[in-house]
């Protein structure tokens, strides 16, 4: 039986265009050798592990208190617009501004008031799908399922769709217009609420 000896080298290849880690496990001649690749060192260990978050920026970090001490929806409207200023100004990714204005939908949630906080989120993408489709002044049974299928895209929630939906509609009423939505019937014939 021959005699192996194992070599273990960490070498650190890097390129203009990205850096991989590779741990070389080398042997001798008649032994069997192993090459583990990577984007990480750190997580070659842990590919089967399922999504990954990304870290906030100190701009992020800091928006994301400003968030937090918020008292009223006006302040997250604020907050928001200098969040799309920024975005605008490419001081601030697309995915942190998608990020904090969710993070900022949710705080408005635990504030009292019905006002719509407008900012880049998934609830406001949903948001103005739900406008397009009733600017017509009429939600059809197609259209339901339609947002019903953006909800499930987006990952919003019945209950935020009803909010939100009572909230538009709400908002439209002040403004004199009427919105007719169609309710879908039970086989037996008694409408669903």
């Amino acid at each position: 039986m021959p005699y192996c000896i194992f070599l273990i080298d960490f070498y650190v290849v890097s390129s203009l265009q990205h850096r991989f880690y590779a741990l070389f496990i080398t042997s001798s001649t008649n032994c069997i050798g192993l090459r583990v690749s990577s984007d990480s060192f750190n997580n070659w260990r842990e590919q089967d592990v399922g999504m990954v978050t990304t870290r906030m920026t100190g701009r992020s970090r800091r928006y994301f208190k400003k968030i937090q001490r918020s008292n009223t929806r006006y302040e997250l409207q604020e907050l928001s617009s200098t969040i799309q200023s920024d975005l605008d100004k490419r001081k601030i990714s697309y995915d942190a501004a998608l990020n904090l204005g969710n993070i900022i939908q949710n705080r408005a949630d635990q504030l009292p008031g019905d006002a719509i906080v407008y900012s880049i989120s998934d609830r406001d993408a949903y948001r103005r799908t739900l406008e397009l489709y009733l600017r017509d002044s009429l939600l059809t049974k197609t259209e339901q399922l339609l947002l019903w299928e953006e909800r499930r895209r987006l990952g919003i929630s019945d209950d935020e769709h009803e909010r939100l939906l009572v909230q538009l509609v709400a908002q439209w009423k002040r403004q004199g217009k009427k919105v007719t939505i169609d309710q879908f019937r039970n086989p037996g014939g008694e409408s669903v609420a």
